[in-house]
């Protein structure tokens, strides 16, 4: 019996092609969603939330994605994260506090857009409220989005009602 003997680097060559091959076997199956980074994405700040994203929104799965902090939840997908979007500045848009973190809240049809306030790099959520509840969403990612520290915080009418009178 005569065994090929391949040089080195021919032999790594199709080492790495049926590598190649079984990566694209394995990721056939779940395919990573395309999700656009935001302009800040490399923002060192969005690691830490980054790694304590929830394993799952409500019955939605974590998937993964082909862009740095970004993630997806759901197949179809459900809800989408982007930290190192634009920070908000002040608003009229709504704005609500779940456990501690701040949202502003755009309302789209059917796409809604929910942006922390006050932290940055700020962490933009893309989501179909109809197809999962906005509550659920921002109640299971408060803890991550937490990591981002927060400077600010929305202001309510009752707030602007209590300033105090110029002179």
């Amino acid at each position: 019996m005569h065994q090929l003997h391949l040089p080195l680097s021919a032999r790594a060559a199709r080492m790495a092609m049926a590598g190649a091959v079984a990566a694209l076997t394995l990721s056939a199956c779940s395919p990573a969603v395309d999700v656009t980074a935001a302009k800040d994405a490399a923002n060192p700040a969005c690691a830490p939330m980054m790694v304590a994203l929830p394993d799952a929104i409500g019955d939605s799965k974590l998937r993964k994605t082909n862009s740095q902090a970004t993630a997806a939840w759901g197949d179809p997908s459900q809800v989408i994260l982007r930290c190192g979007v634009n920070v908000p500045g002040p608003t009229t848009d709504r704005c609500v506090t779940v456990n501690g973190i701040d949202w502003v809240i755009k309302e789209g049809d059917p796409v809604w857009t929910l942006t922390t306030y006050g932290r940055e790099p700020a962490t933009e959520i893309l989501m179909d409220p109809d197809k999962i509840s906005s509550a659920t969403v921002l109640a299971d990612l408060a803890a991550a989005a937490a990591k981002v520290p927060s400077s600010r915080n929305c202001v309510g009418q009752e707030e602007l009602q209590n300033l105090p009178k110029s002179q």
